[in-house]
């Protein structure tokens, strides 16, 4: 049912809202109870002066009721219907839903979105979990001098007379034991409290030079119009502190200027505003290759592109080796993604392009265009194996998707039940 013909279904919630009789409301808008009646089945259209009337009677404006809610409420209770994995026979009835009932409408919608931000958490710690050293020397510190203290602790408690000179050392280390495990405790404490839990936390140098760019929004005119080279931007740059993540972040900014010279930003502007985004025709038009498209893509600013997106690039071992977040596609940090990908598809058939549009699992029902291809790293001499890597552009809202592909985010934190490309459990529950 449209939204404008639920007109007569908000007049009657909200009146019942309000305790008012059927007949008051009636005779306060100078209308007939009967008439009224005919309203709130939707079965006569209301607007103009009644519907502002009958608005000021219930005191509420009168796009309320002849808008309902707001098509963001609808949008996410489909996301909702679509992520709970069960039909939903009325899923055409949502603005219907939304309309007669916005209280629990909202209370609904404010659930589903509280389950994704609760999604994106333990997505979140349990890539730090597996990834992070800083986390994993603080919990191997804890529990280490726990282990000291215990250790000491039997010593005294199991053995008999002491000397006092033993017995005064055993107590000694018992002290510093302890304050040891207290700093370490707070130091662990601190590293799971801090801010930077986010996506821009930082710690790995992969993770320092994602940062880097990302404060960047991924696109550096300087390497555009020649104005600096990749050693100007990293020697400028004061987020970049260990030499590891310097030399990462140059390594990636030579790739972005040989991309820059194979594909210059203007021409580039003009070939989507003439053709639309087309990676392969627009690799055909520069003579270059489809990666080198695909990344530059990926570096356009959104008011270039008109959309935002998203890429990753991994080598031969599946390993992320770079990542560019889109809104609602969840990337783990560095390795362990979810093999259905279609970057893994392309890496397995080099050179040939892979296009699928994809709908993760435990996120929302929104579509992805991934675009995707692998190639050669350097032509490899006789007797050695060639080395590949793959990359693989993510474009939000494919709207015109046909069963998209479902994939996951990795293993660990992916619901799906019975995927035959899982390697190892989830720690999310089905109930969850």
């Amino acid at each position: 049912m449209a939204r404008d013909t639920l007109t007569g279904s908000r007049i009657r919630e909200r009146r019942l809202i309000l305790g008012m009789r059927q007949a008051e409301l009636a005779r306060e808008a100078g209308i007939s109870a009967s008439y009224l009646n005919l309203i709130e089945h939707n079965r006569r259209r209301i607007g103009g002066k009644l519907l502002v009337g009958i608005a000021g009677v219930l005191g509420v404006e009168p796009s309320m009721l002849s808008e309902g809610a707001e098509a963001a409420l609808i949008s996410t209770l489909r996301e909702a219907a679509a992520d709970s994995g069960a039909p939903v026979a009325e899923l055409d009835r949502a603005d219907e839903f939304a309309g007669r009932f916005p209280g629990w409408a909202e209370v609904l919608a404010a659930g589903h979105r509280r389950i994704a931000a609760l999604e994106r958490t333990v997505e979140t710690l349990s890539d730090r979990l597996t990834h992070d050293p800083n986390l994993a020397a603080s919990v191997h510190e804890v529990l280490s001098t726990a282990a000291a203290i215990r250790s000491t602790a039997a010593i005294l408690a199991e053995t008999g007379e002491l000397e006092p000179e033993w017995r005064d050392r055993f107590h000694r280390n018992l002290n510093e034991d302890s304050l040891r495990l207290s700093e370490s405790s707070r130091a662990l404490v601190s590293l799971l409290d801090e801010d930077g839990i986010g996506a821009d936390r930082r710690g790995m140098p992969q993770e320092e030079a994602e940062a880097f760019f990302l404060s960047n929004g991924f696109h550096f005119p300087a390497l555009e119009d020649g104005s600096a080279t990749p050693e100007d931007l990293v020697r400028d740059a004061t987020s970049l502190t260990g030499e590891a993540a310097r030399s990462l972040a140059q390594a990636m900014l030579e790739q972005y200027r040989a991309d820059a010279m194979l594909v210059p930003l203007r021409s580039l502007e003009r070939e989507i505003s003439a053709g639309g985004i087309d990676p392969v025709a627009l690799a055909r038009g520069f003579g270059c290759g489809l990666p080198a498209v695909l990344r530059r893509l990926a570096s356009l600013p959104e008011d270039v592109l008109g959309q935002e997106a998203g890429l990753v690039i991994c080598d031969a071992s599946g390993t992320l080796l770079f990542r560019k977040p889109v809104t609602g596609f969840a990337m783990p940090r560095f390795g362990a993604s979810c093999p259905l990908w279609p970057l893994y598809a392309a890496l397995v058939n080099p050179n040939v392009p892979v296009r699928r549009n994809v709908v993760q699992y435990g996120r929302n029902a929104e579509a992805f265009d991934c675009m995707a291809t692998a190639w050669m790293q350097r032509q490899p001499d006789f007797g050695e194996d060639p080395l590949y890597r793959a990359v693989m552009l993510i474009l939000p809202g494919a709207k015109d998707a046909q069963d998209p592909q479902p994939v996951g985010a990795s293993c660990r934190i992916c619901p799906r039940q019975g995927c035959p490309a899982r390697r190892e459990p989830s720690i999310l529950k089905e109930e969850f």
